[in-house]
């Protein structure tokens, strides 16, 4: 593998002596904004604490293969420990903040950690009653610099002090350490049970990360903002793309702060997840709606143009289109990201075309990609690089990547559509502690069984058509596809989320959250009185509403995926309530016990 001429590049720590071999002096390779204000790290100050970390570990006692946890929001120390970890021959194992205690509990013990590198103490506090309880000793320590706690300083300086010592180990690690040894453990998000240990190697990451840094256009000269968690895979390897192409890392204060942080650091890309780029896309609409007179009107043909954005159509008179509602409306929502042109890299899940198109034509540009943790996890992504963007699409499979579909009978196919098989490089050791597990997802010839179904577009691009796991059957023996209907129905403004059931039933039914906002503006047009979101969701109006929203999706479906019934609800299903991924994924087990009463009563007269 390699990305620089001349530079073996075979480990994750390699990127530190790619930095400082390959590339100018930076003083801002690293940068996280406290207080309103940035601190910066340079390519020197990354390899110098990455490297005292890796000897401040042995010098505490830590043995080559020790498990070491992080549990903290995005910052410049995760990637300190990431790189100080590999170095000294450790497995990295981050996880969400945002856990709930029985997931944090089962990782913990599981795992098999002897430290754990905590964020804040805020974080510190929940997880300490889980800690006490491990079923094995642990030593906590804090990113933050503390005085009543072991914490990272304590480590960089005890790594400083003994350098004489631990150096020379440092540097046989870096001559003997291989791509395939392993230096990672990510936990799968649990959507379909208990969470499960993904071993991956040097190889894994580097190849993943690689190939889609070729695919990216951005440079030494521009800057990455990172908010999604880099306990994820998919953040984690765009890290490592942005490294290997000299792409400054900023980090923002927190979730809470993103507008304001990426205005503050004018970022040139961004990864996301669908459920966040639907929310952006909501607030868009929702501005052109509050005005009035002829701003309205400008804003009304800008939405529909950029909702129907054509990217192939390259005649003068389209894009000067496109350019005059640049100059009236889309440059103003480039301001809430920083101003500058921006890729965005979409993945997790699928993303409405629609809202690909409209960030497009503002030239918010999202590439839409495809992968999961056991495969590093890209597996087909679109292309700045070669301006590929097929829409609706996740693009090309990555070079070097094999991909071959499972049809119903057995048989396989080149094309699709099918169970998404893939074979590479990327895929992953294994699980850890789950031989079982890794041989039903791993078959014997070394492809990984996504359950995915897709196939290849024009035999080329990996289109998504639904979960192979979340397909149920109709006691009419007819097969629903509920992420495909879940889609069309948020679709609508009146529908925030949704929730498709039906299994070893007549017909398929719906729990609909709305969309209360949209709801609320109707309610007032129409002369409704609006009391509160809970009361809103008994209201037959409201009711009758949701119903003809429901009934334009069902025109579009066959006879046996129309939802017959459905119900309100004004719950807000969110990570914290364990009803959604960390990546924001539906739980439809948990949701599915969550309303296990209002399901019954749909089908109690079947």
């Amino acid at each position: 593998m390699s990305l620089v001429r001349g530079f073996e590049f075979r480990r994750t720590f390699d990127i530190l002596t790619l930095l400082k071999e390959h590339f100018p002096p930076k003083p801002d390779m690293l940068a996280i904004r406290c207080k309103g204000q940035w601190v910066k790290y340079s390519i020197d100050d990354y390899d110098r604490i990455s490297n005292s970390v890796a000897r401040g570990l042995l010098a505490s006692g830590f043995k080559a293969g020790t498990k070491i946890i992080s549990i903290t929001p995005n910052r410049p120390e995760w990637n300190f420990l990431d790189m100080g970890t590999a170095l000294a021959h450790m497995i990295y194992i981050p996880v969400y903040p945002t856990l709930s205690n029985d997931d944090c509990r089962f990782i913990f013990n599981h795992s098999d950690c002897e430290a754990i590198f905590i964020g804040s103490e805020n974080i510190y506090n929940r997880v300490l009653p889980v800690i006490k309880e491990m079923d094995h000793p642990v030593r906590i320590y804090m990113l933050d610099d503390c005085d009543d706690k072991p914490c990272m300083r304590d480590i960089i300086a005890l790594g400083d002090r003994e350098k004489e010592k631990w150096e020379p180990v440092i540097e046989d690690n870096k001559k003997n350490i291989g791509e395939n040894d392993w230096v990672t453990m990510i936990y799968t998000s649990g959507t379909t049970g208990t969470p499960k240990g993904v071993m991956l190697s040097h190889r894994n990451l580097l190849f993943d990360s690689l190939g889609h840094a070729e695919k990216n256009c951005r440079g030494w000269e521009h800057k990455a903002f990172s908010f999604l968690p880099l306990c994820h895979i998919y953040e984690r390897t765009m890290n490592y793309d942005y490294q290997e192409l000299g792409v400054s890392l900023y980090y923002g204060e927190g979730l809470t702060t993103l507008a304001s942080d990426m205005q503050s650091c004018h970022p040139d890309m961004f990864c996301a997840v669908p459920r966040v780029l639907e929310l952006v896309y909501r607030k868009f609409n929702d501005a052109g709606r509050k005005l009035k007179g002829v701003k309205h009107l400008i804003y009304a043909k800008a939405w529909r143009f950029a909702n129907s954005y054509d990217n192939q159509n390259k005649s003068k008179y389209y894009q000067r289109k496109r350019n005059l509602y640049d100059k009236l409306v889309y440059r103003q929502w480039r301001a809430q990201f920083g101003g500058h042109e921006i890729i965005v890299v979409s993945g997790g899940s699928s993303i409405r075309e629609n809202i690909v198109r409209t960030f497009n034509a503002a030239k918010l540009n999202i590439f839409e990609g495809y992968g999961m943790t056991e495969s590093s996890p890209v597996i087909a992504v679109n292309s700045p690089m070669e301006g590929i963007n097929v829409f609706g699409t996740n693009g090309k499979v990555m070079y070097g990547t094999e991909v071959k579909f499972l049809q119903d009978d057995g048989t396989f196919s080149k094309y699709g559509p099918g169970e998404i098989l893939s074979k590479g490089p990327h895929i992953m050791l294994g699980y850890y502690k789950n031989p079982e597990a890794t041989a039903e997802a791993v078959d014997k010839d070394g492809f990984l069984h996504t359950g995915d179904i897709g196939y290849l577009k024009d035999g080329l691009y990996l289109k998504i058509t639904d979960r192979k796991k979340e397909i149920f059957k109709l006691t009419i023996g007819k097969y629903v596809a509920p992420q495909v209907i879940e889609t069309k129905l948020n679709e609508s403004p009146f529908i925030s989320s949704s929730f498709v059931f039906g299994s070893e039933h007549k017909f398929a039914s719906a729990i609909i959250v709305p969309n209360f906002d949209e709801v609320k503006r109707w309610c007032a047009v129409k002369g409704i009185i609006y009391t509160n979101d809970k009361e809103m969701t008994g209201n037959q109006n409201v009711i009758n509403k949701i119903h003809s929203e429901v009934a334009k999706v069902n025109e579009t479906l066959a006879p046996h995926e129309c939802i017959r019934k459905e119900r309100l609800s004004a719950d807000e299903w969110t990570s914290a309530d364990d009803l959604l991924s960390q990546t924001l994924k539906l739980k439809r087990k948990k949701l599915d016990e969550k309303y296990r009463t209002i399901i019954d009563e749909i089908y109690q007269n079947e």
